[in-house]
């Protein structure tokens, strides 16, 4: 992440409730709160289309400078409620940090390259549980399964992760396994069979047509 924060400029909010909420909603704009052991909760409204900007482009872990009243607070995305038919965010929890300090985040787990020809790849976890600095959250984790072979599981104590950024969860949790792809017999014997039948049927045609030649040659 880049060293200089966004900087998003909210209002203080002093109406709760879901007629309040729904107010703010109709204005593009999202109720929120921060919240931390640092600070006392502060409720804030901030414009729809700049936090989810904000999101697309940093990150669910984004680190932001939140402006209240000319006061700016360094917080971290810590959640979002989204419209579970339009998808827009309906309410964002933001977390109070310091500089410093280190935090226990997810971060996508993204996968890189191809396993060995004729292999596939099936991903059990898509994001990890780290603690890492909180100016200096990695975007994501990648791992590379170029060529693994069959059988081979990776796990997350075989990842290195990146710089101030340590495991939290637990060493044994399979991120990755690679292995043949499954054939289903069922569909495999239908499959054949109808190959055969098939093969039978033309088989009984041309023996048809040659039976009906030969009643035609008699016949002149």
């Amino acid at each position: 992440m880049a060293n200089k924060r966004p900087v998003v400029k909210a209002e203080a909010r002093n109406e709760f409730g879901k007629g309040a909420a729904r107010r703010l909603r109709r204005e593009w704009k999202v109720p929120g709160v921060i919240y931390g052991p640092n600070t006392d909760p502060i409720h804030f409204a901030v414009p729809l289309l700049e936090i989810e900007t904000l999101i697309r482009y940093n990150g669910v872990n984004a680190v932001l400078e939140l402006e209240i009243d000319g006061e700016q607070h360094l917080t971290m995305v810590k959640q979002i409620e989204q419209n579970v038919l339009t998808l827009d965010i309906d309410h964002i929890d933001l977390l109070s940090i310091r500089r410093g300090e280190k935090v226990e985040v997810e971060v996508p787990v993204m996968l890189e390259g191809e396993p060995a020809p004729g292999m596939m790849s099936v991903q059990d976890a898509d994001v990890l549980l780290v603690e890492a600095d909180v100016l200096n959250i990695p975007e994501e984790i990648t791992v590379s399964i170029e060529g693994l072979e069959n059988g081979t599981v990776v796990t997350a104590a075989d990842l290195t992760m990146p710089e101030d950024t340590t495991l939290v969860a637990d060493g044994e949790t399979v991120i990755v396994s690679i292995s043949e792809p499954e054939v289903d017999e069922e569909l495999e014997e239908a499959a054949a069979e109808a190959e055969e039948g098939g093969a039978d049927a033309g088989a009984d045609s041309e023996d048809e047509g040659a039976s009906e030649g030969e009643e035609k040659k008699d016949e002149e």
